[in-house]
């Protein structure tokens, strides 16, 4: 199926270049201190940072992950560098964005059951919602998560065709796989299929990858975990981005691209 050209969608210069100009990619304000940090945690053995996959002993070097983070998400790799400015890579994360696209693409095609979920709905929830209406659009059944589901942290719920956790009131930001644990094993009690693909971010699609359903998601510089499920095919695309820019609009750019890669519209 041939991508037809969507006016105002941005070339990939174009889209390269506001990923700097916004600091989505490129000088992000996540400092070089905390990603450092959030690698020792996992490499540590702190679940909080294992975004609901199960890593083992695999990862207990904290140098190994940042190699990892380098490779994938263009962190800076000298790991005498310790404090200050730490990078995203905007040609890695496009190139995240193209293999994300062919996985959606393949959704597309097959009219096939799509679950989205974010932890972190202040910045991500419009990306997501934009997506699933997208592959609503193209025939895709956008899966719908089963009444009264809730974990430790608060309840499970879905807003504009996204899962995400309510607390007080409030979306509220998840590491946690929890949420995403709660709605598969709600599904499979339930009698009912499993999703065919995940689209989310931090524990909602580091657990779907980790139960075995195909699953694609985002993930910040100071969050590992997904970069090294993606290394070890457990999970099959993470798109490295600042997660939660102050103007959530400055994702529209990125949102635009992705569905015209995927042979989507918008809307």
């Amino acid at each position: 199926m041939e991508t037809m050209p969507i006016p105002g969608t941005p070339s990939r210069a174009e889209l390269v270049d506001h990923l700097v100009r916004t600091r989505i990619a490129g000088e992000v304000a996540t400092p070089r201190e905390n990603n450092l940090s959030h690698y020792r945690q996992l490499a540590n053995g702190n679940r909080n940072y294992w975004f609901g996959l199960e890593l083992g002993d695999r990862w207990t070097d904290e140098q190994d992950v940042l190699a990892v983070m380098a490779e994938r998400v263009g962190v800076n790799d000298d790991a005498e560098h310790r404090y200050g400015q730490d990078t995203i890579d905007p040609e890695l994360t496009v190139d995240g964005l193209d293999r994300m696209a062919a996985r959606l693409r393949k959704a597309a095609e097959g009219r096939q059951r799509v679950l989205f979920a974010t932890g972190h709905p202040g910045g991500l929830l419009d990306v997501h919602h934009e997506t699933s209406a997208a592959l609503r659009a193209a025939g895709c059944e956008i899966v719908k998560i089963p009444e009264g589901l809730q974990t430790d942290e608060g309840y499970v719920w879905q807003v504009a065709g996204v899962a995400v956790l309510e607390h007080g009131a409030t979306l509220w930001h998840t590491h946690s796989g929890a949420p995403m644990k709660a709605i598969l094993t709600a599904l499979e009690l339930a009698g009912r299929p499993l999703p065919d693909l995940v689209v989310a971010d931090h524990g909602w699609a580091g657990y779907a990858g980790q139960h075995g359903v195909d699953s694609v998601g985002y993930a910040d510089c100071n969050d590992p975990a997904l970069f090294l499920a993606e290394a070890e095919g457990t999970v099959q695309v993470a798109v490295p981005l600042d997660d939660h820019v102050p103007n959530p609009r400055h994702y529209d750019l990125m949102i635009a691209y992705l569905l015209a890669e995927a042979g989507l519209t918008k809307g």
